[in-house]
């Protein structure tokens, strides 16, 4: 599960609405949970705090409807208008990528 030679994909709507050096931090984050053997589920969650740094933001890694949950911080230096959304990024483990798309709650809030 979440095997790292897989092909990445990241849709065009994430592209939209995440800036790339947080984009890459998920990746990393998401290969950190994978290192500490906390994956558990071929689909994680990622929301977004309203807190952060000048130079820090912080993300909820979150799996099988919330039971496993973990905070994760992303080196990040550059405009933060993203956050305070309720941005949710999902990460899908497929059989030959793994894609990064935005939560269906959120396309639903904006209908």
């Amino acid at each position: 599960m979440f095997e790292f030679t897989k092909k990445r994909r990241v849709t065009d709507e994430v592209k939209k609405i995440i800036p790339q050096p947080v984009i890459e931090g998920l990746w990393k984050t998401l290969k950190r949970m994978k290192t500490d053997k906390l994956v558990v589920s071929p689909v994680v969650a990622f929301v977004f705090s309203d807190d952060y740094t000048d130079d820090t933001i912080y993300v909820m890694g979150l799996q099988n409807s919330g039971a496993v949950a973990k905070e994760y911080d992303i080196p990040y230096q550059g405009e933060k208008k993203f956050l305070g959304q309720g941005t949710i990024v999902v990460v899908k483990d497929k059989p030959k990528t793994m894609t990064m798309t935005i939560s269906e709650l959120n396309k639903q809030a904006k209908e």
